[in-house]
């Protein structure tokens, strides 16, 4: 266990940090989830766009929804207060030797991670659910990127994010079976061939919509570290 705790600190120590005030800027932007509320709204647009029936969108919509919240809920309020690890800034063991950025703080326990976990379950419904290469790897490098804001900033260690993944995977593939097995009780069941769907029925344009909105979210917090 020494061993891997130590692992697990010398990771966090190359990851954490630098010396750029305008980084810390993007990476404090990037972990707000406030910054992320046009993607929310994008993919909802997507969602209800592509469904034929109120009763598809609902399904969907409430689908994603449990799946973000249940998992957040579980790791909230069940799994951090069991194992009570402190963050990496709330440690007295390394909080003198990471960096911190000024303004960015967090209560609660640090195992296991909620942006990981979230973020990874919405990442595997929503893949599952929309079937796009483009899409799955946008979504994963945007989930991979709201990690890497948590162990920059000194948040959380290396092995909150990985078991934070985890667990958010698996949530998030429950949430879809749950859907597909009701989904196929109110609907039936298509398979699209076309070079302008998926093969589940969602439209590339809007695939290229969501996709768009993650860069110019990116781009927004670039602008924002540089100027503000």
């Amino acid at each position: 266990m020494s061993v891997l705790t130590g692992i697990d600190q010398a990771l966090l120590f190359w990851l954490n940090g630098s010396n750029s005030l305008f980084t810390d800027g993007v990476m404090s932007t990037l972990t707000a989830g406030v910054t992320w509320i046009p993607l929310y709204i994008t993919l909802f647009y997507v969602v209800l766009k592509n469904n034929e029936t109120m009763a598809q969108v609902l399904l969907t919509v409430g689908c994603a929804a449990a799946c973000v919240l249940i998992t957040a809920g579980i790791t909230n309020l069940v799994v951090k207060p069991l194992v009570a690890r402190p963050r990496p800034c709330d440690d007295p063991v390394i909080k003198y030797a990471i960096d911190v950025v000024s303004g960015v703080s967090a209560g609660n326990y640090s195992f296991f991670s909620a942006h990981a976990a979230n973020t990874s379950a919405l990442v595997m419904f929503m893949a599952l659910l929309i079937r796009n290469k483009l899409f799955i790897v946008a979504m994963i490098l945007w989930s991979a990127l709201n990690c890497y804001t948590r162990l920059y900033l000194g948040m959380h260690y290396p092995s909150d994010i990985l078991f934070g993944l985890l667990f958010g995977c698996l949530m998030g593939f429950i949430a879809y079976v749950v859907y597909l097995k009701i989904y196929l009780k109110i609907s039936p069941q298509f398979h699209y061939v076309s070079s302008h769907y998926s093969s589940t029925g969602y439209a590339l344009n809007d695939i290229d919509t969501v996709v768009c909105v993650l860069v110019m979210t990116v781009l927004y917090a670039i602008i924002r570290a540089l100027f503000f």
